[in-house]
Parts: structure tokens; C-alpha cells; sequence
């Protein structure tokens, strides 16, 4: 009886929210008020007063439309980050209850989530994480990482793609402490899961390796919810799928229509409802004493079982010194002092590879001085050259503690749970790699690491046409440019090895930003003169230059393997004594960012004869080059050919280059 009063509370104040705000998704919150409380009351551990505490148990919210249902149990668990207040003001610019979950708006939102799908993703990372950390740390005697993952999926989620790959390597790695919560409400926008989705969804995921439970009548036996729980625990070797029968827009007119996923009530409807539940004299938002009081419970559980793991961490200290220094370097971000002096450095022509040859050594000296170094590839490990060489794979239970994740063809899952590794609050650092190509498959996950801050590390190689015989499917064009254009995203396009040194050093010191680093498949030298590592933190920099204590002529700006050209051309000008200075524009965010007078020192205004050179799209290069530059770039898709013979045909030789800049010089 308490319960269900409770529960009946969570009800009104989402119905509240809703009409106070004349916005929002009531219905997937009314549907699953019972499961929402059943989580914050009886079953997740956590301490409010710290939402950060590292053993705590991690929910998702895949259907992030629903989150409305969270932020009414963050208030009435505890949480300070939504008040009262904060419901008043759903989805109104600025607050914190905005009308999908952002992580970085609002304390115990673990993720960002709101493409469907994507949670599923994040919270098999969240899990993954948790095994890795458990296999690496605990002892007989002393566990100090032990926490679960829970997040709930609707049916838009369970239709996306990304859910099913992620729900298939979850039961590949046996993920026990991960369970998902099925919101089975039948319903979509357009009306009916019929319309387009008529698979068993529980055999789905018991063919993929799932412990499945079914829920029928959770609105009049929540006890079936909790006995449900109870038993995923008890799973030791798979993750535990909970199918939930809901009514979406439970207690409203609307209730099981697709009217109800959105939107307000009329006011006849919300006097029903209140009639239903007997909340006819409550003004909005009233919360009844006796909620508080039972959340309060869990509050002080929340403490004491944080209290009690300090006590259990200072006796892991005490006995396993070692591990215990490794384990609290990740607690406090993983980097250990002067880990940056572990990437090589190159200081010779000598040495000729792919810049994503230079990719593996740098990827390979980092992970011996960063212990939360974890990731891996698309199934593309050997042409990535993305592998931790003295670290073992991680699979579970064979050697959950291996630092190599192996993640199949499956892109676009790779990039969510590289997020939910990120966000799970204990200093791992995720790599994901494939080809630059594919990055389409995976820029929903890729967009929301620069949205929710996770500082995972793309390693995208074969990063042009240059790759060759592979053709124009393989061959990336476009996708640099709409890579460039997501906010926060640090992308790097290396021409050597001391520029891909220079990128690992950027992306492993920012840790809330996420960086991809596009990467040759051809070689290049690892060392043109002028190149710096050092000096791709500032996103662009002058290579080289002859005008002495003059403006240049003209200035060539290059990127990737095609920054070496533009040195050749410079060589060959310069013979010619014309004055002529080389900038790489690696990063262009980075420049971006730059004070005014830097960007002006590097290409300054009054120098207008200038030439981009990128084998990818020209657009977004025109800002660079200024109107009367020329920008040389790949305006249709590649052709299949030897790499030489692919250049050329796009215009990418020494020859070209020099070619288009006199035609600027003698103009």
C-alpha cells in the first residue's frame, strides 16, 4: 500500500511537470512510474549527497524521451540538482530538467540519451567497465568494484539498430550485472509496434545469449517487478532482459494511444486522473510526507553502504598497496605525471610508414604508462594498427581484465559503448577504431561523445582517396567536413609522426572532449622538417617559411599526407625565389580557438594569394584560403586505382600544387 501510494505521487508530479511546462513526454514516464520507483527506492544503490561515488549502480535511459520519470525520482530520492523548482521548469531553456537527459546539465544523469537506442549502447560500456575494473582489482578478500547496471529500452529502441548490436556482444561478454528493462507498451508516434515491428523481441534477445523474465501485470502485482529484479541478480554468467507490459499514458484518456507519448492534457482528463488516485484537493506539485520519508530510507542506505566501501578500500590499501596505487591513479583521472614523455619522437627521414603506422607505436607507449588505456577496433584491428600488443583481449570469463576489446562489425554500437566506458567514472580512456569511411555508421554515438563530454579517442584511418584500389565506396570525401562541423570534436588529421604524436598528446590530456585522429593507409616520413608536436595543440602552425623578415608570397596550408606536397611545391617556388611559407592546419578547432594575433602570425591577412591542399572535401576550406585562394580538393566521389595513379587523376601531385599556386603568383 505504501508503494502504490508512492507511486500514484511519481504520477501526479509527472502529470504536473507536463501541464505546468505545456510541454514534455508523459507517457513512456506514466507507463513505468512503478518501475522508475521500484529502482530509487528498493533497489539501486547510491548516495545521493555524492552522485559521483564510484561504486554506485548506474541507470540509463535509453528512451530518453521518458525522462521526466528520472527527474521526478532524483527529487524524490534526494538529489539536489532537481528541486521542485526544477520540475516547474521542464524543457524551458536553461534549467535543468531540459526535455531529453544530459549528463552534463544535471547530477545523476550518467549519459546523454535521446537518439533511441543509444543508452542500450552506453549501458553495456557502463557494464563492460564494471567487469574490466572488478577483473583487474578485486581480491577474495576485499572487492572494492561491485555495482550494477540498469537501463530501461522502449520499442524505438529495440527497433534501432545500434540496441541489437550492442545486445549481442553484451551476452557475448556475459555482462551479468548489466539488466535491461523492457518497456513493452506496444505503441509508437505513428501508432501500433504493428505498423512496423512484429518480432519476438523476448526470443531476440534469448537467441543472443540474454537470461530473459517477463513482467505481465506489473499494475496490479508490483511484486512481480521486485521478484523480477531479485532474480536478475542472482544471474552469474549472462545479462538479465526484463519484458515489462505497460500502457503508455497510464491513467489518462490517452492511455495505450499514441496521443499519449507527447504532450499536454485537457483539463477534464488531469481532474481524472486526480479522481483516480484521490488527489483531488493537492495543489500541483505536493508531494506527500510519507514519499519523502521512504526515499529518505534509501538515503541512508545510500550512505552507509558508501561509508562502509571507504572502509573496505582502506583495507584493500592495507593489503595490496600496488594495486591499490593503480586503482586510485584511475579514480583520479588516469594520467600519471609525465605520462606525455612515453609518445616516441622522430628526428630522422629515415624512418618511412602510414601515419597510422605512427598511430600504433604512439597507441602502444601510452598504454604502458596509462593504465585505464582500453579499446579496440571494428574488426579491423590489423589494418587500424590499433592493438595493444603486451595487453591480452578482454573476454569474459577467460581474462575480463584485457585491455584489447574485440568488437566485431559492429561500428556504430562501438562508438555507444566507447561512450559509456567514458562516462563511467574511473579514469578509462577508450580508443575506437575503423576506417574514416565508416565514421557515417557510428556519427550519431560520435556527435553525442562531444555533446555529453566523454573523452573517447577515434582512430580513423584510411583517410582519403589515397587508400587506393579499394575504390570509391572506401574512399572518405565528404567525411571530414561533416566530422569538422560537430561542436567539441577535436579532429586531427596528422602529416607525420611527430603531428600524430602531437594529436595523442592532445587527445589524452583532454578528458571531457573527444577527438578523432584521421590516419594515412600510404606512408609518409615520420619527421618533415618543421614539424612539431608540440605545436599541433595550437591546431595550426608555420612549417616552414623563406620570406625571412618578409611576408610571404603565398602560403600553401596542408593537411595529412598532403602536407608533404605542399612542401615540395614550396621547395620548387622557392627555387624560383619566391617567398613562400608551409602551414598545417591539423586541427582546425584547435586553431579556431586560437587569440586573434596567433591566427594572424600564421596566416595573415594581408597575404591573399593563397592554396589549401586536402584530398577530401573542399567545403569549409574557403574560410582558410580567403576569396582569392584556391582550394585544390576532391569535389566527386574517388575511383579505384593504385594510390599514385588516384592522386594524380584528383590533382594531388607536387606539379598540380605548384601549377595552381603560380597561377595565383603570376596573376
Amino acid at each position: 500500500m505504501v508503494d502504490r501510494r508512492c507511486v500514484d505521487n511519481v504520477r501526479m508530479l509527472i502529470v504536473d511537470a507536463v501541464q505546468q511546462a505545456k510541454a514534455g513526454h508523459p507517457g513512456m514516464a506514466l507507463g513505468m512510474a512503478e518501475v522508475g520507483y521500484h529502482l530509487y527506492r528498493h533497489v539501486m544503490r547510491f548516495n545521493p549527497e555524492n552522485p559521483k561515488w564510484f561504486n554506485r549502480d548506474r541507470f540509463v535511459l535509453s528512451a530518453g524521451h521518458g525522462c521526466l520519470l528520472q527527474y521526478v525520482c532524483l527529487h524524490l530520492a534526494g538529489f539536489s540538482s532537481v528541486q521542485i523548482e526544477d520540475l516547474k521548469h521542464l524543457c524551458k531553456l536553461g534549467s535543468r530538467t531540459p526535455g531529453h537527459p544530459e549528463n552534463v546539465v544535471t547530477e545523476g544523469i550518467e549519459v546523454t540519451t535521446g537518439p533511441l537506442g543509444q543508452g542500450v549502447a552506453n549501458a553495456v560500456g557502463l557494464a563492460l567497465a564494471e567487469a574490466h575494473l572488478a577483473a583487474r582489482f578485486n581480491k577474495p578478500d576485499a572487492v572494492i568494484v561491485d555495482h550494477y547496471t540498469y537501463c530501461i529500452m522502449g520499442d524505438g529502441c529495440a527497433m534501432e539498430g545500434i540496441s541489437h548490436e550492442a545486445a549481442s556482444l553484451a551476452a557475448h561478454w556475459k555482462l551479468n550485472k548489466l539488466i535491461l528493462i523492457y518497456d513493452d507498451n506496444h505503441t509508437t508516434i505513428d501508432g501500433d509496434t504493428t505498423l512496423a515491428f512484429s518480432e519476438d523481441i523476448s526470443a531476440r534477445f534469448k537467441a543472443l545469449g540474454w537470461n530473459i523474465i517477463t513482467v505481465d501485470d506489473i499494475y496490479n502485482n508490483i511484486g512481480s517487478f521486485k521478484r523480477a529484479v531479485l532474480s536478475a541478480s542472482t544471474e552469474t554468467g549472462r545479462p538479465t532482459f526484463i519484458k515489462v507490459k505497460t500502457l503508455i499514458g497510464k491513467l489518462s484518456r490517452k492511455e495505450g494511444t499514441p496521443k499519449a507519448h507527447h504532450g499536454t492534457f485537457d483539463a477534464d482528463d488531469v481532474k481524472e486522473m486526480r479522481k483516480k488516485v484521490n488527489w483531488e484537493d493537492r495543489e500541483p506539485f505536493h508531494v506527500i510526507p510519507m514519499v519523502y520519508r521512504e526515499m529518505q530510507i534509501r538515503r541512508q542506505y545510500g550512505e552507509k553502504i558508501e561509508k562502509d566501501w571507504y572502509s573496505a578500500l582502506s583495507y584493500y590499501q592495507s593489503k595490496y598497496p600496488q594495486e591499490a596505487v593503480e586503482f586510485k591513479t584511475l579514480l583520479n583521472g588516469g594520467l600519471l605525471s609525465g605520462w606525455e614523455n612515453a609518445l616516441p619522437e622522430w628526428s630522422t627521414y629515415d624512418l618511412v610508414d602510414a601515419t597510422r603506422g605512427y598511430s600504433e607505436k604512439c597507441l602502444n607507449n601510452l598504454a604502458k604508462v596509462l593504465p585505464g588505456l582500453i579499446g579496440g577496433s571494428a574488426d579491423l584491428a590489423s589494418s587500424n594498427k590499433a592493438y595493444l600488443h603486451d595487453y591480452e583481449d578482454f573476454i569474459t570469463p577467460t581474462s575480463p581484465w584485457g585491455r584489447n576489446i574485440r568488437y566485431g562489425v559492429r561500428e556504430h554500437s562501438m562508438a555507444g559503448i566507447s561512450n559509456g566506458i567514458a562516462l563511467h567514472g574511473s579514469g578509462l580512456i577508450p580508443f575506437a577504431a575503423t576506417f574514416l569511411i565508416f565514421s557515417d555508421y557510428m556519427k550519431n554515438s560520435i556527435r553525442l561523445s562531444a555533446l555529453s563530454h566523454a573523452g573517447v579517442i577515434y582512430i580513423m584511418t584510411h583517410d582519403s582517396i589515397g587508400l587506393g584500389e579499394d575504390g570509391p565506396t572506401h574512399q572518405p570525401v565528404e567525411q571530414l567536413a561533416g566530422l569538422r562541423a560537430i561542436p567539441r570534436l577535436l579532429v586531427f588529421r596528422p602529416g607525420d609522426g611527430n603531428e600524430t604524436a602531437g594529436a595523442y598528446r592532445v587527445a589524452v590530456a583532454n578528458r571531457d572532449t573527444p577527438s578523432l585522429i584521421a590516419l594515412s593507409r600510404q606512408k609518409l616520413t615520420a619527421n618533415l622538417e618543421g614539424t612539431s608536436a608540440s605545436a599541433v595543440e595550437r591546431g595550426g602552425y608555420i612549417v616552414s617559411d623563406n620570406s625571412e623578415a618578409n611576408m610571404p608570397e603565398i602560403i600553401l596550408i596542408g593537411t595529412g599526407s598532403e602536407l608533404c606536397l605542399c612542401e615540395g611545391s614550396a621547395m620548387k617556388l622557392r627555387e624560383e625565389g619566391r617567398r613562400v611559407r608551409v602551414v598545417s592546419l591539423v586541427c582546425w578547432l584547435l586553431f579556431d580557438r586560437q587569440p586573434r594575433d596567433y591566427k594572424e602570425l600564421v596566416l595573415p591577412s594581408r597575404v591573399t594569394k593563397r592554396v589549401s591542399v586536402e584530398a577530401g572535401s573542399p567545403q569549409g576550406w574557403r574560410q582558410y584560403v580567403g576569396a582569392e585562394g584556391v582550394v585544390i580538393g576532391v569535389g566527386e566521389f574517388g575511383a579505384s586505382g593504385a594510390y599514385l595513379d588516384t592522386f594524380k587523376k584528383f590533382g594531388f601531385t607536387e606539379e598540380n600544387i605548384t601549377r595552381m599556386a603560380k597561377s595565383l603568383l603570376y596573376n
